[in-house]
């Protein structure tokens, strides 16, 4: 799965790495904390060129009598998206990147949990494959909202969990975001784990077991099992 992630660089580092257009939010501070039920920066095509916006994490499908699906729709199954109701429709022509440079997972050890850390050996930027939609409330208003896409571990997150985000090569991007590709083959063929060599895992802080904690001692290597307890798992609040 994919509950927590970082995008600790900066708009003018996205701009250059996603070839994206000027109208990108004004303001934006490093996230070493993402949590589903956030506003999170997404990409998207727009027919023209790349585009830089927010989504609510959480996907709410356009034919849902309310917003609440969203806090189960955090992620959805690579194996799954082309033949699910809530994420059929995206699949064709709503995808998105959803920009990070680390999530975290959490490592059974024994009784206890301990927070990892997942990064590019690099430390760059990478683009998580995600959809999304739009649903419009009663009132009329709009609420934009995005899943990211898991698929099984590769072989360095085997020891860790048993599922990853689908991380896409730098080359496959443009390919995901094109809304004129409707080629469910070609799409599902570019979700598969991330090669496990260009990746590295570290273990932080328990303080990203809560997402009151957004500061940079989120991603700081500690000492493996040094402060763990079998408490220490995610929480929302």
């Amino acid at each position: 799965m994919c509950g927590r992630y970082t995008i600790t660089l900066t708009l003018e580092e996205m701009m250059l790495r996603f070839l994206l257009d000027d109208s990108f939010p004004a303001y934006h501070t490093p996230k070493y904390n993402v949590a589903p039920g956030q506003m999170v920066l997404a990409i998207i095509h727009d027919g023209e060129k790349n585009r830089l916006g927010e989504l609510k994490w959480g996907l709410v499908p356009s034919w849902s009598k309310d917003d609440k699906s969203g806090a189960r729709m955090m992620n959805a199954r690579a194996e799954t998206i082309a033949d699910k109701p809530a994420y059929r429709l995206p699949f064709q022509r709503k995808r998105c990147l959803i920009p990070a440079d680390g999530f975290y997972e959490w490592k059974r050890t024994g009784k206890d949990k301990q927070p990892m850390r997942i990064v590019l050996k690099d430390e760059g930027l990478f683009a998580m494959a995600g959809l999304y939609d739009t649903w419009i409330a009663p009132d009329g208003s709009k609420l934009s909202t995005c899943t990211i896409i898991t698929v099984p571990s590769n072989g360095l997150m085997a020891g860790i969990h048993d599922r990853m985000p689908a991380i896409l090569r730098r080359e496959d991007e443009q390919v995901w975001l094109d809304r004129r590709n409707q080629d469910s083959k070609l799409l599902q063929s570019l979700l598969k784990p991330y090669p496990e060599e260009l990746m590295r895992a570290y273990p932080v802080s328990s303080l990203v077991g809560s997402v009151r904690n957004d500061t940079p001692e989120c991603i700081r290597e500690v000492a493996a099992a040094a402060e763990t307890s079998e408490h220490d798992i995610p929480y929302l609040f």
